[in-house]
């Protein structure tokens, strides 16, 4: 169905449309916009500006009909739409993908995904080329259905060196001496100990975190007076 857009009155419903927006809210209906009347002339829309909190730049939409040219018009529909410059609602995001660190809580379950790239079969726990030892063999038997793959660790490992716990950070660009000549600087085991570790001492700001070997911080254990 072809429309144009014609002045108030030539389809002769304002008023009708008027009257039906202002039977709800009346403080919610703005000033009137245009009409859009349909090429056969039998049916048009009115628009109103609306003033609903979060609704900036919405339309009250009331279409009116007439069951022949020369009948009375009636209201079949009135309905709130966007308009060219509303404000509207973000795209939606899965549950899953809106998660962030320290979404989670006590009691809070966030299962994992089948198809999640950061995990892999514990019997793929190898890549070639990466050290054999007592950890990987016990995975590809009789450990974990799955552990972290390749992709998993290389995104751990750039978040955690570019975080507060890497070389860029305020207190380790201050810090004296590195953590990897620390005492209390305990090496990971895996494909990552040679970048990381995890502080031990307990006055450190950094105690019981996985920080990068050139991380640093003032309670380095070799730092005397």
């Amino acid at each position: 169905m072809a429309w144009s857009k014609k002045s108030a009155g030539s389809f002769g419903a304002l008023d009708l449309a008027r009257a039906a927006l202002l039977e709800g809210e009346t403080k919610y209906v703005g000033d009137f916009i245009c009409e859009d009347v349909d090429t056969e002339g039998r049916m048009a829309s009115y628009l109103f500006e609306a003033s609903l909190p979060g609704y900036k730049g919405w339309r009250w939409v009331v279409t009116a009909i007439k069951v022949e040219e020369e009948s009375e018009p009636t209201i079949c529909d009135v309905v709130l739409l966007p308009g060219p410059d509303s404000l509207l609602a973000p795209d939606w995001i899965p549950y899953a993908d809106r998660i962030q660190p320290g979404d989670i809580g006590v009691g809070d379950i966030l299962p994992s995904s089948a198809d999640d790239t950061r995990l892999v079969p514990g019997f793929a726990a190898l890549p070639d080329g990466e050290e054999l030892d007592e950890v990987p063999f016990w995975e590809l038997g009789l450990g974990r259905a799955r552990v972290i793959s390749i992709e998993g660790r290389d995104q751990a490992s750039k978040r955690w060196y570019t975080g507060d716990y890497g070389p860029d950070s305020p207190i380790a660009k201050a810090a004296p001496k590195p953590c990897h000549s620390c005492g209390f600087f305990i090496s990971i085991a895996g494909s990552l100990r040679g970048a990381f570790g995890v502080c031990a001492n307990s006055i450190s700001p950094q105690d019981g975190h996985v920080v990068s070997v050139d991380h640093g911080c003032g309670a380095h254990s070799e730092v005397t007076l």
